[in-house]
């Protein structure tokens, strides 16, 4: 996405300058998928995606379409970076708003020679979008215009834990690719208590993984998805770079650390921690 432009303080934020980032950033991209190739032709070379589920609200027609336009957003620098080539609807966009791009008919040549070789891409929850806003409940799940999805519980930071989330975008990802896939974010953050004993029993969080794990069980058995692999977020508790605290535990080893920074740094596995070492060790079969 575009957080490192903003984040960086690289540009000044304005329509015209973020195309160009984005563009510069294709073309780099492509540029670095050749000279590995170049390198050795068996080097594989990624695009991370920031993904989230897109679900409307209603059968009403303009839910549909906000959720269209949701998710072009959301997959524009994946369809040039790893599609290998500018969609219509950007460009269209660009026309409406007038922004010309400083670019030459090789840069073109390059992203569609070059796309990247696999798609990586985190997820979390998913969204739910609606042009009816009065008629939805609060809204939720942290997505702009997002609201709560009443078919789903919500975890402790109003995230929706969705079981299906998974297979549903591993199967979105592959029919628009066709490339291999990789989960390389998913997992719940929660406020973690550190009982007397130095035990943490985060249930939630292996219920949470269970229903994950599952879910691209299925892509990958029913649907016949091509999943390269599944890194969890994350091994150990760190400063949530939503929230920016501690408190919002993602890992399955506990850190005395809290959010002023006082803490010894102690680490304390996790009932998460011993299931999900189980849990590889059998590839995903043992998941009691």
């Amino acid at each position: 996405d575009m957080a490192p432009y903003r984040g960086g303080g690289l540009i000044d934020g304005s329509e015209q300058n973020r195309a160009q980032g984005a563009h510069n950033q294709f073309v780099a991209s492509a540029k670095v998928v050749k000279l590995a190739h170049e390198i050795d032709p068996n080097n594989r070379v990624g695009q991370m995606l920031a993904y989230s589920a897109y679900y409307p609200y209603t059968c009403d027609p303009a839910d549909q379409l906000k959720v269209l336009e949701a998710k072009q957003e959301m997959l524009f620098y994946s369809d040039v970076q790893t599609g290998g080539r500018y969609p219509n609807y950007r460009l269209k966009k660009y026309e409406r708003d007038g922004i010309k791009l400083n670019d030459t008919p090789e840069d073109y040549e390059l992203i569609a020679k070059y796309p990247a070789d696999f798609l990586s891409f985190s997820c979390y929850t998913s969204n739910v979008l609606t042009t009816h806003e009065a008629d939805a409940k609060a809204n939720g799940n942290g997505a702009a215009g997002g609201v709560v999805n009443p078919y789903l519980e919500s975890n402790a930071c109003g995230w929706a834990t969705d079981p299906d989330v998974l297979r549903i975008g591993l199967n979105e990802l592959w029919d628009r690719y066709h490339k291999p896939l990789w989960v390389v974010e998913n997992g719940l953050g929660s406020a973690d208590t550190l009982e007397k004993d130095g035990s943490i029993h985060d249930n939630y969080r292996i219920d949470y993984l269970r229903d994950q794990i599952k879910s691209m069980r299925d892509a990958v058995t029913i649907d016949g998805v091509d999943l390269m692999g599944y890194t969890t977020w994350s091994a150990i508790d760190l400063v949530s770079n939503g929230t920016g605290e501690m408190k919002k535990r993602y890992g399955f080893v506990y850190v005395d650390r809290d959010d002023r920074g006082n803490g010894s740094l102690k680490r304390y596995p996790k009932d998460s921690f011993y299931w999900y070492k189980k849990a590889i060790t059998s590839n995903g079969e043992d998941l009691d």
